[in-house]
């Protein structure tokens, strides 16, 4: 178990109003107890960068680690099909407009003889539905070719999100298939999962303020409990916390926490009042006959209205009148 410090004390009572300028009154506080755990850096979005069309990966622009945003492309897919169906579209176009144009000129030699008497109603119907049905092939043949220029465009793979690459599942030269994933990206922020004994699952309460042990070299920090989540895995109560200097390279990485799970009474002093003398820590107390120094058993740190203090386990009594140096 271990203390929060004054600033995630909630309702602490007051220990005491000073009778004197060197003395405090000992009463009990209210001491807020926590529980060490591991969280595990999470991530909110995992998602896959995945090929939209199959083809040849012909290149690879990231890596593990690397930082990259929504809609970059992070890899391209080529199917050398797709040239030779665009050849095929683009020729097939040409003949139509080929056939187009001889088409139009019969339609308008068929009114031109029909203006002078020599032709019919009927030829002229017949030629101008021939050239509707040419020009009407060639829209359909660009709206092939427009599909096939898209389906080269979706070569290129994507990132869906803003965030950095957990892993990649495919190398340049790789043969893929579409919608199958190229690499694993991390986005929507970080947070720490907990698990907790599920004992303390009546006992979190949300937004409480849960310090964060630093990583190596980092000053620890604070966080906040944002979500209890009501299903229990393997006797744990599953929990996020917020930290806002978490950092966004490693997922999965283990830290030490330290949730509020329950609130008892104790005995403080201020730390100025105590003495440490042979190993032995003391306490300076007022009494009718004096000054008379007590051996204390202390505790862990905890907040006092007169500052940081440590909780006396044995050797006070509360109403004892202790001298403040």
């Amino acid at each position: 178990m271990r203390f929060l410090p004054a600033a995630a004390l909630v309702g602490a009572l007051a220990i005491a109003s000073p009778l004197k300028a060197a003395e405090v009154e000992l009463q009990p506080v209210e001491v807020v107890e926590t529980k060490a755990v591991f969280g595990r850096v999470e991530t909110r979005d995992v998602v896959a960068a995945r090929a939209r069309i199959g083809g040849t990966l012909v290149s690879v622009d990231v890596t593990e680690g690397d930082a990259v945003k929504q809609g970059e492309r992070i890899a391209l897919v080529a199917d050398d099909k797709l040239a030779l169906q665009l050849n095929a579209a683009e020729a097939r176009i040409r003949a139509l407009t080929t056939e187009q144009a001889n088409a139009r000129t019969e339609y308008d030699r068929a009114r031109d003889l029909l203006s002078r008497g020599a032709g019919t109603q009927q030829r002229v119907d017949q030629t101008r539905t021939a050239y509707e049905v040419f020009r009407n092939q060639i829209a359909a043949a660009e709206a092939d070719k427009a599909v096939i220029m898209q389906q080269s465009a979706e070569g290129a793979v994507v990132a869906p999100a803003t965030g950095r690459v957990l892993s990649r599942a495919a190398t340049r030269g790789s043969v893929i298939l579409p919608g199958e994933p190229v690499a694993t990206i991390a986005g929507g922020g970080f947070f720490l999962r907990l698990a907790l004994p599920e004992r303390f699952a009546a006992t979190l309460k949300v937004n409480a303020t849960v310090p964060v042990d630093g990583r190596p070299g980092a000053a620890a920090s604070s966080g906040r409990l944002v979500k209890i989540f009501p299903q229990l895995e393997n006797g744990k109560v599953i929990a996020d916390v917020e930290v806002e200097a978490l950092g966004d390279f490693f997922v999965g990485e283990r830290v030490l926490v330290h949730v509020p799970v329950a609130t008892r009474k104790a005995l403080a002093v201020p730390s100025s009042a105590i003495a440490h003398r042979a190993g032995v820590d003391f306490v300076a107390l007022a009494t009718p006959n004096g000054r008379r120094d007590i051996v204390i058993v202390a505790g862990g740190p905890v907040a006092t209205p007169q500052g940081p203090g440590v909780e006396v386990l044995s050797g006070l009594k509360a109403g004892d009148r202790v001298i403040v140096p």
